[in-house]
């Protein structure tokens, strides 16, 4: 295994936690709201050795906790891309979950629009297609208690953070930038990206149906695939087993030039 990652710049935005000094392909992960780089820390562990892992973290959480969340996704994209461009000479695929797919979408429409190359794959995961109807109604803008109760009700916070008033102090700012990034941002049709789709879903989400990971055949002129596995929205630290294998697959896919498992639709 390599232990000098070949990363062309240094880079507060991506975090490796096991650097490949000649990747196969780097995997970029982006998280849901409220989430950041941690969320992807292990993920290394159940991906091949030539597979860089290249977390996302953005302002506002982490190790970036004290600079200023963004709330304006076409503003994150114009500083984003940049800090991509170096990358974009090695293979490389976007995963993102909830928020993060959309992030990843949009990022892989900026880069087109740039000539810069695109990704091997996009692997979009509990989110509904861009061209989809908003369900809810906004919730950035509720008063404290209100807003906690919705993220309560998300189920995506942690209980023990939820009951933790010190620690929620510190959160709920930036799942408000979040989620103000997510509900004012509307989307701009636009010729369909020329890059492989996997749309991911939970088989219990209340938040994304079936027909709104259908939706994301439309966004491309490549190969689409749908799967579900069991468990709720955050169904990605539920069943993180059999979500890595899919990755792994879809990876392997890709590389080999086969399009078979990126044609197909199963149940985890």
């Amino acid at each position: 295994m390599a232990t000098q990652s070949s990363i062309p710049v240094k880079s507060n935005w991506f975090q490796v936690a096991r650097p490949v000094s000649e990747p196969r392909l780097r995997l970029f992960c982006f998280s849901y709201a409220g989430g950041n780089a941690s969320t992807y820390r292990d993920w290394h562990k159940r991906l091949p050795a030539d597979v860089e892992v290249c977390s996302v973290q953005l302002p506002g959480r982490g190790s970036r906790f004290k600079e200023k969340a963004f709330t304006d996704l076409d503003s994150l994209l114009s500083t984003l891309a940049p800090e991509m461009e170096p990358y974009t000479q090695t293979p490389y695929a976007f995963f993102g979950h909830s928020m993060g797919a959309q992030l990843a979408f949009e990022l892989s429409r900026k880069l087109r629009d740039l000539g810069y190359p695109q990704p091997k794959c996009l692997i979009v995961s509990g989110r509904r297609a861009p061209q989809r109807a908003k369900k809810t109604k906004p919730i950035y803008s509720l008063p404290e208690a209100e807003f906690r109760d919705e993220i309560r009700r998300l189920n995506g916070t942690p209980e023990e953070a939820l009951n933790n008033p010190e620690l929620m102090d510190l959160v709920s700012p930036i799942l408000r930038a979040d989620f103000q990034l997510i509900e004012t941002w509307v989307y701009q049709p636009s010729d369909p990206i020329d890059v492989p789709v996997m749309a991911l879903g939970g088989v219990k989400d209340n938040q994304v149906s079936m027909d709104d990971l259908e939706e994301w055949r439309k966004v491309t002129k490549g190969p689409f695939c749908l799967e579900l596995f069991s468990g709720d929205h955050f169904f990605i630290n539920q069943v993180t087993d059999s979500l890595l294998n899919t990755v792994n697959q879809a990876i392997e896919s890709v590389l080999g030039g086969s399009d078979g498992m990126l044609a197909s639709r199963k149940t985890s």
